[in-house]
């Protein structure tokens, strides 16, 4: 096996038999309690995004069922799991195996289930409505899986078309269908500055106001603001154009926004990020009044991912007792 040894394969699914009836009542939707430190409580509570550990899980052979204990173990209370770092181990064990596994595995380490970015399950904007109806059918199950974990949201992303006049209504009707889904789970969908035309605040809010419904709104990211690529119809890939302010178009979309991802790429020797104002940053979230969880999302090269998330969330913390 690639990601995990038959032995400990065995713990988790064992684990899961054995634990889950005990686990079938408690409820992980409790409050966190806010990290102190230095005798401040900060406006907000820390969470990890999964997508930090990306090459740990991809490339170094470790478990991403080992995502709960490294997080606490970091210092972090919540967690917001990334769908496609499961893929493998949905292929082997199924998908209710790997969620109820999840679920047994946060409340053991005593963590916050956040929510979960979803990737790779279809196009919610696709100029077709059967292939955007599929996409809609494909997100479900992480909507199922949201609520299972206590978890509030999943993240989707809106790609499809980059035509901005198509993708008004296509990405509107993909975004009804699956939030009225999500509303008989109590569970909100969150659209993140993802690339495309989700990174053009103006847009993407427009978006939102047009799909008009209370679960439906955003995952501000201080980064991703890339609006079109070099390999024309690519998602991924070198930037041909950026949206021209990430302090504007965070400001945006916190009028909508129900989580935030603190991206980060390097630090300076004063372990100040070097491309993105974190004061400032944190200034347009706290302004916005939002006192939910911002999550640790570092993508950076130079440092090792556990040193770069160590540095992101060491910024955030000293960043929140400046801010006024």
């Amino acid at each position: 096996m690639n990601t995990v040894t038959f032995k400990k394969l065995s713990f988790y699914v064992i684990a899961l038999l054995f634990v889950a009836t005990s686990c079938k009542n408690s409820s992980n939707k409790t409050e966190a309690q806010p990290i102190k430190i230095a005798n401040t409580t900060p406006f907000f509570k820390l969470s990890l995004a999964q997508w930090s550990l990306h090459k740990t899980f991809n490339e170094d052979g470790i478990s991403p069922f080992e995502f709960a204990e490294m997080s606490k173990e970091m210092g972090f209370e919540g967690l917001e799991y990334v769908s496609q770092l499961y893929n493998v181990e949905i292929e082997k064990l199924g998908f209710d195996v790997v969620i109820d596994s999840l679920k047994i595995l946060s409340a053991q380490n005593g963590m916050q289930n956040v929510l979960i970015m979803v990737d790779n399950e279809g196009d919610l904007a696709d100029p077709n409505e059967a292939v955007r109806d599929a996409a809609v059918e494909n997100h479900k199950k992480w909507i199922d899986a949201a609520a299972k974990l206590g978890a509030h949201a999943i993240r989707v992303n809106t790609f499809g078309t980059n035509d901005p006049e198509i993708w008004k209504t296509t990405v509107v009707d993909g975004l009804q269908k699956l939030a009225t889904y999500a509303a008989t789970k109590n569970i909100n969908v969150l659209c993140e500055n993802h690339g495309w035309l989700s990174s053009d605040a103006e847009k993407l809010m427009q978006a939102i106001r047009d799909v008009n419904m209370d679960n439906c709104g955003t995952l501000p990211d201080f980064g991703n603001w890339c609006t079109k690529r070099k390999d024309v119809g690519e998602k991924w890939g070198e930037c041909a154009e950026l949206y021209p302010d990430k302090y504007k178009g965070t400001s945006l979309m916190m009028a909508a926004a129900k989580a935030v991802s603190a991206k980060s790429y390097d630090f300076d020797t004063n372990g100040n990020e070097t491309t993105i104002d974190y004061t400032r940053m944190l200034q347009i979230v706290k302004d916005a009044g939002y006192k939910g969880f911002v999550g640790v999302e570092y993508e950076g090269s130079r440092l090792d991912e556990t040193a770069g998330t160590k540095a992101t969330k060491d910024l955030l913390l000293k960043v929140a007792k400046e801010v006024k």
